[in-house]
């Protein structure tokens, strides 16, 4: 019968450590089951599961484990396990694993327990916890604006939406983001984001500003927010809204451009995407003109928005073709995948308005972005604590990996 040890190895992590017992096993000719290792704060947590060879006394490997672990100062532990139990433990390989991410300005203990709460209570357990954010400097807290760690969790889950709902009151409560998804081979396959414009990639709702400037604009900010918030149909409260633009001088429309403030974190997240090959474009239900603006400004790859038109320098009230709402946003995206060869699995899709639902629930990852709270209530992730840049956590890309580009 074989036999399996857990070695346990703790202690002040040095170059060389991990060499010096490896090579104990290698002259044993040990086989390495599995392997995994953290450091914090310079301390490391080693885990090595071995079986031993036949011809070989576990004993003897024990032993000379120990002596070289009194030379290195540090813990050794050993287990043993029962065939069994390893039977039992490698059969679960392959299973589904789900990905939760806290994501906020800081994190406190209290975030932590009430997340691992709800995932204990929900009978999954934590497999793997990953801290994605850079250090905090001690003289300098500031230094760092966002705090983001991932869960890896494995288990059977009952009822996908209760743990849904408790994380969300969590989220409340505490004032993080937290999101919930599966770990499958998409999350490392992404190659297309969208955004939606107005209040997304940039801080403004343009008709509403266009519409101070007609002398409109408690009228149409009204209209705005009842659209955003799925109060009115999309079509009809944008026609009402572009008409009372009417009349409005083209030179506006060009100092208005020129004024648009990008949403915190949006240069940031859109230059390390493109670093990364990444296809990026905005699906916007507000105007081409400010679009495009933007896509000489950020490089970007795709542009679709409402076209206004524009005749003898004036705005006429009326859009050309197609007014772009809710649907016709998930069409585009579709279209955008096609063009791109990819799937949608393989596309992320945010945005803040009712209008945006339709394309961030067919997104393989879809995200509610400072979003009004029946965006929120319908999208399995958002992001309301930190700026756009926090997509980048949720993608499970790390501060470090960010500043390497």
């Amino acid at each position: 019968m074989r036999e399996i040890i857990l070695i346990n190895i703790t202690g002040q992590d040095r170059p060389g450590l991990t060499s010096s017992l490896t090579n104990i096993l290698a002259r044993y000719e040990v086989t390495i089951l599995d392997i995994g290792q953290a450091v914090i704060h310079d301390y490391l947590s080693l885990g090595i599961l071995i079986e031993i060879p036949v011809e070989h006394s576990s004993s003897s490997i024990l032993k000379d484990l120990l002596f070289e672990a009194h030379k290195l100062g540090i813990q050794i532990r050993f287990s043993a396990i029962d065939a069994a139990s390893y039977n039992g433990w490698a059969s679960q390989y392959g299973e589904q694993r789900r990905i939760i991410t806290l994501l906020g300005r800081h994190l406190t203990a209290i975030q932590l327990a009430k997340v691992a709460t709800a995932l204990a209570n929900n009978n999954l357990n934590i497999d793997v916890i990953t801290h994605l954010s850079g250090r905090v400097l001690p003289d300098n807290p500031a230094s760092l604006s966002k705090a983001c760690v991932q869960f890896t969790v494995s288990g059977p889950l009952d009822d996908p939406a209760l743990l849904r709902g408790q994380l969300l009151s969590i989220s409340e409560e505490t004032g993080i983001d937290i999101s919930f998804h599966m770990d499958d081979i998409y999350r490392h396959a992404r190659r297309l984001v969208v955004f939606d414009m107005d209040s997304t990639l940039i801080q403004e709702e343009v008709v509403d500003v266009l519409a101070q400037h007609a002398g409109a604009g408690d009228q149409v900010t009204k209209i705005t927010a009842a659209a955003m918030n799925g109060e009115l149909d999309f079509k009809k409260s944008f026609a009402r809204r572009v008409a009372l633009l009417k009349g409005l001088d083209e030179k506006v429309l060009a100092e208005v451009a020129r004024n648009l403030t990008l949403t915190e974190g949006a240069e940031r997240v859109i230059n390390t995407l493109k670093k990364l090959g990444y296809k990026i474009g905005i699906i916007s239900g507000g105007f081409d003109y400010f679009g495009e603006h933007l896509q000489k400004k950020l490089g970007l790859d795709y542009v679709f928005a409402n076209v206004l038109e524009i005749k003898g320098g004036k705005v006429t009230g009326n859009i050309t073709g197609d007014i772009i709402d809710g649907p016709k946003k998930a069409e585009i995206l579709k279209t955008i995948a096609t063009v791109e060869n990819i799937s949608l699995q393989q596309t992320i899709a945010l945005g803040d308005g009712a209008n945006d639902l339709h394309m961030i629930s067919i997104a393989g990852l879809g995200i509610a972005y400072h979003a009004k709270a029946v965006v929120k209530e319908n999208a399995e992730k958002s992001i309301s604590s930190v700026g756009l840049d926090g997509l980048l956590y949720l993608m499970g890309i790390s501060e470090r990996e960010i500043q390497q580009r």
